[in-house]
C-alpha cells in the first residue's frame, strides 16, 4: 500500500499565467521535503494548465507527472506517464481532455467537483472523482457522485503551500509505485481516501473558504 497525494502545486498563489516559472523547482523541492515529513510515498505535481518534470529528492517522495487542466466546465486532473505539457485555459471540453488522457495512458479525475465546477454534468468517461483537501466537508456528496457515475473516489491536498501537502491522500494498492501502476489502481478502484483533520488543517480550510468566497 502506497500513500500518494494526487493533487499538488509547485507555486504558492493562483493568478499566474499557465507556464513554468523559475520558482517551480524550489516549490517542488519544498513539497518533497514536507511530503517526506508527512510520510508520503509520492506526490502528483498538477500545476494549472502546464506540466514540467522534476527530479525527486533522494529518499523523498516520488513525483508523479500530472496537470490540472481548465476545461470548458471546470478543472480536470490528468495524471500518468505522459500528461499534456500545456493547455490553454477554457479551450477544450472535458470530453476532449479525457480522450487525450486515455490515449496517453493517463487517468482523468474530476477535481473539487463542487467548487466552481460543472464537470459532474459532463458525460465524459472520467476515471475517478476527488475529495479535495480544501473541502473535505463535501466528502459525502463526492461519494454519492462516485456511486452514481460508477467511478472510484481519490484524494488530493490541492496544496499551494508545502505545509498543506498530505492533508488528503490516496492509499494505493499496488506491487510497485510507478505512474502506470497509479493509473491502473485508480481505474481498478484499488484506492481509498484518508483525510487529515488537525486543528491547523481546519483553520487553513476556513481561510480558504473565505478566499474563495
Amino acid at each position: 500500500m502506497f500513500t500518494v497525494d494526487l493533487h499538488a502545486h509547485t507555486r504558492f498563489f493562483h493568478g499566474f499565467h499557465a507556464e513554468p516559472t523559475a520558482f517551480d523547482p524550489i516549490g517542488a523541492r519544498l513539497l518533497a521535503l514536507w511530503g517526506q515529513r508527512s510520510g508520503l510515498d509520492a506526490i502528483a505535481l498538477t500545476n494549472h494548465d502546464y506540466y514540467s518534470p522534476f527530479d525527486c529528492a533522494m529518499g523523498g517522495p516520488q513525483f508523479i507527472p500530472g496537470i490540472e487542466i481548465t476545461t470548458t466546465l471546470g478543472h480536470l486532473l490528468v495524471i500518468g506517464p505522459d500528461p499534456p505539457r500545456r493547455s490553454v485555459p477554457g479551450e477544450r471540453t472535458p470530453e476532449e481532455v479525457v480522450s487525450q488522457a486515455h490515449s496517453t495512458g493517463c487517468a482523468a479525475i474530476i477535481a473539487h467537483p463542487y467548487r466552481r465546477s460543472r464537470l459532474r454534468e459532463s458525460d465524459a468517461e472520467f476515471d475517478a472523482v476527488e475529495i479535495n483537501g480544501k473541502h473535505p466537508d463535501n466528502a459525502d456528496r463526492v461519494r454519492a457522485l462516485s456511486k452514481s457515475r460508477g467511478i472510484p473516489v481519490v484524494g488530493g491536498s490541492d496544496a499551494h503551500y508545502p505545509f498543506e501537502v498530505g492533508r488528503t491522500v490516496t492509499r494505493i494498492e499496488a506491487a510497485e509505485l510507478t505512474p502506470e501502476t497509479v493509473v491502473a489502481a485508480i481505474r481498478e478502484g484499488a484506492v481509498e481516501v484518508d483525510v487529515r483533520n488537525s486543528r491547523v488543517d481546519d483553520l487553513v480550510r476556513t481561510g480558504y473558504d473565505y478566499v474563495h468566497r
